[in-house]
């Protein structure tokens, strides 16, 4: 495995895991060379999973996309890394076990946004805020209303 930090092939596995109910393994590995550790995966080669996009264009699935947005809707706030990642592969779990290879992009962002929800409210606002495009502030804040209500704060 190439170092993604300074491209040498010289590493060892400190931990390994079962990832995505055993459909992956997780592995931690340290370069050998820069002493920085990174994680790799190793999944099943399945059939693929397409997205279909607003426009009607389909893509492939990519999870590094769900990982962006969650990045930057969790930033600054006290979510650790570990959670993010765990709420991409429940996510993309749900998605494989559909039985549906094409899937809209609605569906994928409804499901982030549901895990988002009960992980950290104020990323699921923003990571809602941008996935649903509100319009206007009274948009944002009947989504506001909305998630008070849920926890009993607004009578």
């Amino acid at each position: 495995m190439r170092c993604p930090f300074c491209g040498k092939n010289q590493d060892k596995v400190m931990d390994s895991r079962e990832a995505l109910e055993g459909s992956a393994i997780r592995r931690r590995r340290e370069c050998e060379k820069c002493r920085q550790r990174y994680t790799t995966y190793e999944r099943l080669e399945e059939v693929p999973l397409l997205v279909i996009k607003r426009d009607g264009r389909r893509e492939p699935f990519d999870r590094k996309k769900i990982l962006g947005g969650l990045i930057k809707a969790c930033e600054k706030r006290p979510v650790p890394m570990e959670r993010i990642e765990g709420l991409i592969e429940a996510v993309e779990r749900d998605l494989m076990r559909a039985e549906e290879r094409e899937i809209p992009s609605t569906k994928v962002g409804e499901r982030v946004m549901i895990r988002l929800h009960d992980l950290d409210e104020v990323a699921y606002v923003r990571f809602a805020s941008v996935y649903r495009s509100f319009k206007d502030i009274n948009q944002f804040m009947k989504e506001l209303r909305d998630i008070l209500d849920a926890r009993g704060k607004i009578k």
